[in-house]
Parts: C-alpha cells; structure tokens; sequence
C-alpha cells in the first residue's frame, strides 16, 4: 500500500507520542531532555489544533510512520503570518521520502491557509544535517545561526534558522481572508 498523508486525528497521538519520545532520547532535533507523556503530547497538539494549525500524519499499512505541524512562530500578534514547522520520522522510516512528503504537504496547507513565512529552527543544524539538506531542497533559506545554543547528549549544538517565503511573502500586504488574518480580528485585533 502506498503512504497517505493526513490530517492528524487523537488517536494518533500514541504514536505521535512513541516517534517523539525516539527523538528526544536518540536525536538532536529536539532540546528537551525527557519525552514529554502522552497526556502533555495530547495538550500539544489541541492546542494547534484547536486554533487552527496543520497538524499531519504519513502513514502507510494503517502505521503512522511520521508526523509534522505547524505553529506560531512567537507569540506576539505582529508575528502571526509565520508559522515554525517542526517535523519526526520513526526511526525505521528514515531516509524514505517520509520527511519530503509531510514537509511538502504541509507547506501546502500553510500556503492555503494564508500564512507569509514558514521558519525552521533546526537543532543541531550543521551543513550535513538530514533536517538542514530537507529544507535547502524545498527551497528554505539560511536565515542565521546561534552557535553552541543547546548542550545535550554531552555535546554542544548549534541552532539553524531557515525561511521559506509563501504567498508573496514580505511584497504584499497581508489578506485579510486568511487565517491569521480572520483570527486576529475575532480577537479584537486591528488588521
């Protein structure tokens, strides 16, 4: 059967919560230190998904094989055409196209949605990085580095921002039929 990206669902998020927990113990992509439970992955991701974020599985056989969201970049309102992509492959699927897909897919659904910007704040990003390299091939740009940033597994790592332009980007004025747009004036805000 062929792989098939989705919308994430609840019941997904034992997995979620599994391929997470791989890369917290094993990897570098992440800073923290202990996987969070499963409770405090469930809080996660409602509340992306309760405001409206991309939230998406790849899943091939009825196995979640990776997952990818996208959510507010900071939290100030002058930030809210930018989304921050964070991504995870289980570790037996890497290196398959899974990383490309939901990648792909969910510049998609932020180009859609009417987000501007789509930042990577890559852990560890050196120029070999299977992360860092994903990213330059979807057309991502190095925007800076903060050297020896975070300290896990007894090393020092360096942090990489890259940018993906969507919508224009920075050339035009924001549209106020997006969904940042729309949810910043409900709020009350002045677009």
């Amino acid at each position: 059967m062929s792989m098939k990206i989705r919308h994430a669902l609840p019941d997904d998020l034992d997995r979620i919560t599994e391929i997470y927990a791989d890369a917290v113990l094993n990897g570098t992509a992440s800073y923290e230190l202990d996987p969070p439970s499963r409770a405090e992955m469930g809080e996660r991701y409602n509340s992306l998904t309760d405001a409206g974020y991309p939230y998406l599985v790849a899943e091939r056989d009825a196995v979640i094989l990776g997952y990818a969201y996208a959510g507010p970049f900071r939290a100030r309102p002058a930030y809210r055409f930018i989304v921050e992509d964070s991504i995870y492959v289980a570790p037996e699927a890497k290196g398959a196209g899974i990383g490309k897909a939901l990648m792909q897919a969910l510049i998609d659904e932020s180009t859609v949605l009417g987000f501007r910007q789509i930042i990577a704040v890559i852990g560890d990003g050196h120029a070999d990085s299977a992360s860092v390299q994903l990213h330059e091939r979807l057309g991502f740009h190095h925007t800076g580095r903060m050297e020896g940033s975070g300290y896990k597994h007894g090393r020092w790592l360096d942090t990489v921002f890259m940018q993906l332009a969507l919508n224009g980007g920075a050339t035009l004025p924001p549209d106020p039929g997006s969904m940042p747009e729309r949810r910043f004036v409900a709020k009350g805000g002045k677009g």
